[in-house]
């Protein structure tokens, strides 16, 4: 695994997805036939990348058993145990989608092995844990980004519900208000998801009279109100719609991004980005969606705090082309390369393995003992960590996905 080598790589099709945005990535035509939701660029097993040897393709998660080492490096294959830390997708949302948290990796480690002794097959419908993987993530915005994330303070959520006038929550929200703190929102949220269907049909119904008067408002008021009606035309009679209330309304603009840890509740709305994660594909559902709902298992995994929401602008680094997104995480780093005027990119003569996406322009890769790779808009490569230092040129940017070395 000296060499750099091209990838191909799988499109998962979603309802949500879109019918132009990885198509257009892609230079394909436009609108496709079906949705396209992500584009998954890692070793997965779900989905894995094919590695372009020659005249022949290689599955990434096949080549993994056997060249770790070489792609990975000593540390980071040390470390990982041989599995390929991170998972890059493009994410395209035409539509909301679910209201969703991850585990941590204990939770994630138990749910899967308890869903194995269920004998529940790992491709099935109403599987909650799809492997033994947390799955913190970054989501960096193609697009103007809109997402749900992390619940608001305590005394805004009640603001927010009692500008919805909802009555048929009323005993709720008087608890809610009684201990407004940690066990309190517990109570709440668990409440709301677990409403009778004759209450829920209620409070759905005033929700949305209250909404199309908060439409008409200047700022976060109009915000809640569109986007509850929004969610309402896409996923009628859930009460997910009323998430705009309880979490924060974030619209990201491009180049700018955001780190989820595990157990924050979150939902992206609408826009197109790159998303990076461990490699994992577990996600635990309460609403907005098609997909299997695991609310039991969703409220364990559940933190009940506020969140700060913190948006992320890329750090340069020294050499000024590349500038990175920092996060806590330890399996992945997300960084964007801007070539622009003749500028040269020269990689660290150590570093472990990594994956290039074009988003635009071209550039083309030099490394010793290979012929250059022309890269344009929506091409991935993987770069080994046996593979000889490089240097991109060109006029291009690029995100690189890798794992940071201990």
């Amino acid at each position: 695994m000296e060499h750099i080598y091209r990838l191909e790589n799988p499109i998962q099709y979603y309802a949500w997805g879109s019918h132009t945005a990885i198509a257009a990535l892609q230079r394909r035509s436009t609108p496709t036939e079906d949705p396209e939701a992500e584009l998954w660029m890692g070793a997965h097993p779900k989905a894995p990348s094919q590695v372009l040897m020659g005249e022949e393709k290689h599955s990434l998660l096949a080549l993994m058993q056997y060249e770790s080492t070489k792609i990975l490096g000593e540390d980071v294959d040390r470390r990982f145990t041989g599995r390929l830390p991170f998972l890059l997708k493009v994410l395209a949302a035409e539509k909301p989608l679910s209201i969703q948290a991850h585990p941590n990796l204990e939770q994630a480690r138990t749910g899967y092995a308890r869903e194995n002794e269920l004998g529940i097959p790992v491709d099935a419908w109403d599987r909650s844990y799809r492997d033994d993987n947390h799955k913190p993530e970054l989501i960096c915005a193609m697009t103007p980004f809109w997402a749900l994330r992390g619940f608001r303070a305590y005394p805004s959520i009640l603001f927010w519900m009692e500008r919805l006038q909802i009555d048929a929550l009323l005993e709720e929200r008087k608890a809610f208000a009684a201990s407004p703190d940690e066990e309190g929102l517990k109570a709440f949220y668990t409440a709301l998801l677990t409403l009778p269907q004759e209450r829920k049909e209620k409070a759905l119904q005033e929700a949305l009279r209250s909404a199309e008067r908060l439409v008409g408002e200047e700022g976060e008021a109009g915000d809640i109100g569109r986007w509850i009606l929004r969610l309402a035309a896409d996923y009628p009679g859930d009460i997910g719609i009323l998430s705009p209330a309880l979490l924060h309304v974030v619209c990201l603009q491009p180049g700018q991004a955001m780190y989820l840890p595990d157990g924050e509740l979150h939902a992206y709305l609408e826009g197109t980005g790159i998303e990076i994660m461990a490699n994992s594909d577990n996600v635990l559902r309460g609403g907005l969606t098609v997909k299997h709902i695991d609310v039991p298992e969703l409220l364990q995994v559940l933190r009940f705090t506020p969140t700060n929401i913190e948006v992320l602008q890329p750090h340069k680094t020294a050499n000024s082309i590349e500038a990175i997104y920092h996060t806590p995480n330890e399996e992945f780093v997300l960084s964007v390369l801007e070539l622009r005027d003749g500028a040269r990119f020269h990689s660290p003569a150590l570093r472990s393995a990594e994956i290039l996406l074009c988003l635009q322009g071209r550039a083309e890769i030099k490394a010793h003992g290979q012929s250059e790779i022309r890269l344009q808009q929506g091409d991935a490569i993987l770069i080994p960590a046996d593979a000889p230092a490089y240097q991109v040129t060109g006029q291009a940017t690029l995100y690189k996905a890798t794992t940071p070395l201990s």
